[in-house]
Formats: structure tokens, sequence, C-alpha cells
């Protein structure tokens, strides 16, 4: 079939990835189609595997904690300074939770705690924990037990 005929005139390449998506004690199978205007050449199957695995890296070790964890997609501060040091605030507030939520060890793998749990477990400390955090020289008190 030529690129025209399934209406994407730049595609040069079309594949089907079959993926296996592991949770807590779950998974699930699922089928996405992917379309590149780049030639077999430039961009394999593995290359373009691992372009789509580095573009979800990035959107759920980041984005997605901050789009849904702090709705930063709905802040209404936009502009100059003020943004720029939201968005600083944000990514701070995004690595103490990353490294609270790093697994334990015999925590199994894929049941990871989430950013969620972060936010609940300083709320029923009444943040005294994340006080802790910053005050302290050598930050254990915030660690969950």
């Amino acid at each position: 079939m030529t690129p025209e005929e399934v209406g994407f005139a730049g595609a040069a390449q079309i594949g089907k990835l079959r993926t296996r998506v592991r949770g807590c004690r779950r998974q699930t199978k699922e089928t996405r189609y992917l379309i590149t205007s780049a030639s077999n050449e430039r961009l394999d199957a593995l290359g373009l595997l691992n372009v789509k695995r580095g573009y979800w890296t990035i959107e759920s070790a980041l984005h997605y904690r901050l789009d849904d964890t702090l709705d930063e997609d709905e802040s209404r501060v936009r502009r100059g300074s003020a943004a720029h040091i939201l968005g600083r605030c944000r990514r701070l507030i995004m690595g103490f939770a990353c490294a609270w939520l790093r697994p334990a060890k015999g925590i199994e793998k894929n049941c990871r705690k989430s950013t969620r749990d972060f936010q609940d477990h300083l709320t029923a400390h009444g943040f005294a924990c994340a006080f802790a955090l910053v005050t302290a020289t050598t930050p254990s008190a915030w660690l969950p037990n």
C-alpha cells in the first residue's frame, strides 16, 4: 500500500506494537499502531521500539506526576518568573516524592506506591516529616517505615 492509500501522505513505515503491561499482581495486553516518516534504513524496528519506550519513560516518570498529582496543567500562572518558580517548586516536590517512592527491600518490583501516597503520608503526619526534610542535616525522618 502507498502512504496516500492509508491516509498518511508522509508515512514511510507503519508498525504494530503488542505490549504486556504489568501492575500490582495483574497484567493486561495492549496493541498500538505506530506511524513514522523515517525510512527503515534510518529507524529499524528496534529503533522504533526504543523511541516509543523513551517517550513513555519521560511521560510516566515526570509529566504524569506533574499533571495528575500536582495539577500543573490547571495552573493559571502562565507568564514570567512566577510560572518558572512554581514549575521548579513542583519538580522539587517530585524529586522528594520519587525518593520516598523508591521500593523498599521486600516490596514487589511492579507494585510501587504512588505520588498520592506521598501526599497522604505528609498529610497524615501533619507535614512534620516535610519540615524535618527541609531542616535536617541528614534527612531520614521523612522516609516511609
